[in-house]
Protein backbone atom coordinates (compact mmCIF):
# COMPACT_ATOMS: atom_id res chain seq x y z
CA UNK A 1 0.00 0.00 0.00
CA UNK A 2 1.06 3.70 -0.70
CA UNK A 3 0.13 5.70 1.95
CA UNK A 4 -0.99 9.09 0.47
CA UNK A 5 -1.76 12.31 1.56
CA UNK A 6 -4.81 13.98 0.00
CA UNK A 7 -4.56 17.62 0.26
CA UNK A 8 -7.68 19.08 -1.40
CA UNK A 9 -8.67 23.17 -1.52
CA UNK A 10 -9.16 25.65 -4.32
CA UNK A 11 -5.43 26.71 -4.35
CA UNK A 12 -6.84 29.61 -5.97
CA UNK A 13 -3.94 30.50 -5.59
CA UNK A 14 -1.46 27.98 -4.26
CA UNK A 15 0.64 30.38 -1.84
CA UNK A 16 3.46 30.05 0.45
CA UNK A 17 1.72 28.56 3.33
CA UNK A 18 0.17 25.89 0.95
CA UNK A 19 3.65 24.77 -0.08
CA UNK A 20 5.42 24.88 3.60
CA UNK A 21 2.05 22.65 4.60
CA UNK A 22 2.95 20.18 2.03
CA UNK A 23 6.65 19.95 3.16
CA UNK A 24 5.80 19.95 6.41
CA UNK A 25 3.25 17.06 5.87
CA UNK A 26 6.15 15.22 3.85
CA UNK A 27 8.77 15.51 6.33
CA UNK A 28 6.84 14.72 9.64
CA UNK A 29 3.72 12.44 8.66
CA UNK A 30 4.27 8.64 7.97
CA UNK A 31 3.00 9.29 4.44
CA UNK A 32 4.92 8.18 1.19
CA UNK A 33 3.80 10.82 -0.99
CA UNK A 34 1.48 13.80 -0.92
CA UNK A 35 -1.04 14.89 -3.29
CA UNK A 36 -2.42 18.59 -4.29
CA UNK A 37 -6.31 18.05 -5.19
CA UNK A 38 -7.30 21.03 -6.76
CA UNK A 39 -10.89 21.66 -6.34
CA UNK A 40 -12.82 21.46 -9.63
CA UNK A 41 -16.36 23.16 -8.34
CA UNK A 42 -15.99 24.42 -4.85
CA UNK A 43 -19.38 23.26 -2.86
CA UNK A 44 -19.41 25.98 -0.23
CA UNK A 45 -18.46 29.13 -1.72
CA UNK A 46 -19.34 29.69 -5.34
CA UNK A 47 -18.45 33.03 -5.11
CA UNK A 48 -14.54 32.62 -4.82
CA UNK A 49 -14.21 34.13 -8.39
CA UNK A 50 -12.28 30.70 -8.93
CA UNK A 51 -9.19 30.95 -11.37
CA UNK A 52 -9.76 28.54 -14.53
CA UNK A 53 -9.35 24.89 -13.16
CA UNK A 54 -5.89 24.76 -16.11
CA UNK A 55 -4.12 27.53 -14.36
CA UNK A 56 -4.80 26.09 -10.69
CA UNK A 57 -3.68 22.55 -11.54
CA UNK A 58 -0.95 24.43 -13.34
CA UNK A 59 0.25 26.28 -10.30
CA UNK A 60 -0.34 23.01 -8.22
CA UNK A 61 2.17 21.56 -10.64
CA UNK A 62 4.60 24.19 -10.06
CA UNK A 63 4.60 23.92 -6.04
CA UNK A 64 4.75 19.89 -6.35
CA UNK A 65 8.00 20.45 -8.85
CA UNK A 66 9.30 22.32 -5.76
CA UNK A 67 9.11 19.64 -3.83
CA UNK A 68 10.56 16.69 -5.21
CA UNK A 69 9.08 13.90 -6.67
CA UNK A 70 7.03 12.63 -3.18
CA UNK A 71 4.51 15.52 -4.05
CA UNK A 72 2.36 15.08 -6.89
CA UNK A 73 -0.57 16.90 -8.72
CA UNK A 74 -4.53 14.79 -9.02
CA UNK A 75 -7.07 15.82 -11.49
CA UNK A 76 -9.49 13.48 -9.47
CA UNK A 77 -11.84 16.66 -9.21
CA UNK A 78 -11.76 16.95 -12.43
CA UNK A 79 -12.53 13.29 -12.76
CA UNK A 80 -15.56 13.26 -9.96
CA UNK A 81 -17.04 16.61 -11.99
CA UNK A 82 -17.44 13.89 -15.14
CA UNK A 83 -19.27 10.72 -12.81
CA UNK A 84 -22.95 10.70 -13.03
CA UNK A 85 -25.31 12.49 -10.33
CA UNK A 86 -22.05 15.06 -9.48
CA UNK A 87 -23.12 17.60 -6.91
CA UNK A 88 -19.98 19.41 -6.52
CA UNK A 89 -17.28 18.61 -4.91
CA UNK A 90 -17.69 16.67 -2.14
CA UNK A 91 -14.61 15.07 0.03
CA UNK A 92 -16.63 12.07 0.56
CA UNK A 93 -16.98 11.08 -3.48
CA UNK A 94 -13.85 12.23 -4.01
CA UNK A 95 -12.42 9.31 -1.07
CA UNK A 96 -14.79 6.82 -3.45
CA UNK A 97 -13.44 7.91 -6.96
CA UNK A 98 -9.85 7.24 -5.51
CA UNK A 99 -10.71 4.14 -3.77
CA UNK A 100 -11.86 2.59 -7.22
CA UNK A 101 -9.25 4.30 -9.58
CA UNK A 102 -6.17 3.89 -7.05
CA UNK A 103 -7.03 0.52 -4.90
CA UNK A 104 -3.85 0.30 -3.22
CA UNK A 105 -3.33 3.94 -1.56
CA UNK A 106 -4.06 4.15 1.85
CA UNK A 107 -5.39 7.86 2.20
CA UNK A 108 -5.06 10.50 4.80
CA UNK A 109 -6.97 14.16 4.72
CA UNK A 110 -4.77 16.78 5.19
CA UNK A 111 -7.14 19.78 7.15
CA UNK A 112 -6.37 22.98 8.71
CA UNK A 113 -7.66 23.46 12.03
CA UNK A 114 -10.55 25.94 11.27
CA UNK A 115 -11.93 23.07 9.03
CA UNK A 116 -13.19 21.33 12.12
CA UNK A 117 -15.17 23.45 13.47
CA UNK A 118 -17.38 23.28 10.04
CA UNK A 119 -17.62 19.29 10.01
CA UNK A 120 -21.56 19.59 10.34
CA UNK A 121 -21.30 21.06 6.76
CA UNK A 122 -19.57 18.78 5.07
CA UNK A 123 -21.16 15.23 3.58
CA UNK A 124 -20.83 12.24 5.63
CA UNK A 125 -17.45 13.82 7.47
CA UNK A 126 -17.42 10.37 9.89
CA UNK A 127 -17.32 8.64 6.92
CA UNK A 128 -13.93 10.80 5.71
CA UNK A 129 -12.57 10.68 8.61
CA UNK A 130 -12.81 7.01 8.73
CA UNK A 131 -12.00 6.18 5.21
CA UNK A 132 -8.98 9.06 5.37
CA UNK A 133 -7.57 9.71 8.82
CA UNK A 134 -6.64 13.28 9.40
CA UNK A 135 -3.76 15.02 9.27
CA UNK A 136 -4.66 18.42 11.70
CA UNK A 137 -2.33 21.49 10.46
CA UNK A 138 -2.85 24.40 12.77
CA UNK A 139 -4.64 27.38 11.88
CA UNK A 140 -3.81 31.13 13.06
CA UNK A 141 -6.97 31.75 15.28
CA UNK A 142 -8.57 27.96 15.58
CA UNK A 143 -6.55 26.30 17.78
CA UNK A 144 -6.70 22.37 17.01
CA UNK A 145 -9.35 20.86 19.37
CA UNK A 146 -7.32 18.06 22.00
CA UNK A 147 -9.36 15.18 20.36
CA UNK A 148 -6.78 15.69 17.31
CA UNK A 149 -3.35 15.87 17.52
CA UNK A 150 -1.60 19.58 17.11
CA UNK A 151 0.86 19.96 14.35
CA UNK A 152 2.72 22.57 13.34
CA UNK A 153 1.49 25.92 13.60
CA UNK A 154 1.06 27.54 9.83
CA UNK A 155 1.23 31.05 9.05
CA UNK A 156 -0.92 33.24 8.40
CA UNK A 157 -1.37 33.47 4.56
CA UNK A 158 -4.65 33.76 2.96
CA UNK A 159 -5.80 33.43 -0.83
CA UNK A 160 -8.69 35.66 -0.50
CA UNK A 161 -6.50 38.30 0.74
CA UNK A 162 -3.42 37.72 -2.03
CA UNK A 163 -6.32 37.99 -4.42
CA UNK A 164 -7.07 41.16 -3.27
CA UNK A 165 -3.84 42.28 -3.20
CA UNK A 166 -2.95 41.22 -7.08
CA UNK A 167 -6.83 42.86 -7.73
CA UNK A 168 -5.17 46.29 -6.31
CA UNK A 169 -1.79 45.48 -7.90
CA UNK A 170 -0.27 45.80 -4.26
CA UNK A 171 3.39 44.19 -3.88
CA UNK A 172 2.83 40.77 -2.08
CA UNK A 173 6.62 39.95 -0.57
CA UNK A 174 6.78 36.57 0.49
CA UNK A 175 3.43 35.26 0.24
CA UNK A 176 3.58 33.20 -3.33
CA UNK A 177 6.37 31.01 -4.19
CA UNK A 178 8.02 32.88 -7.12
CA UNK A 179 7.46 30.33 -9.61
CA UNK A 180 3.49 31.21 -9.03
CA UNK A 181 3.84 34.53 -9.05
CA UNK A 182 5.92 34.52 -12.08
CA UNK A 183 2.65 32.37 -13.84
CA UNK A 184 0.08 34.83 -12.42
CA UNK A 185 1.86 37.51 -14.18
CA UNK A 186 2.15 36.01 -17.15
CA UNK A 187 -1.49 34.50 -17.48
CA UNK A 188 -2.65 37.94 -16.02
CA UNK A 189 -4.85 35.84 -13.40
CA UNK A 190 -6.17 38.07 -10.69
CA UNK A 191 -6.84 41.34 -12.36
Amino acid sequence: MTRVALFGGSFNPPHVAHELAALYVLETQPVDELWLLPVYQHVFDEKQGLAPYEDRVAMCQLVADALGPRAKVSRAEEALAREPGFQGSRTFDLLELLARAHPGIEPRWVVGSDILGETDKWYRWDDVVARAPLIVLERPGHPTPPAYQRGLPMPDVSSTRIREALKARRQLPDLLPRSVMEYIERRQLYR
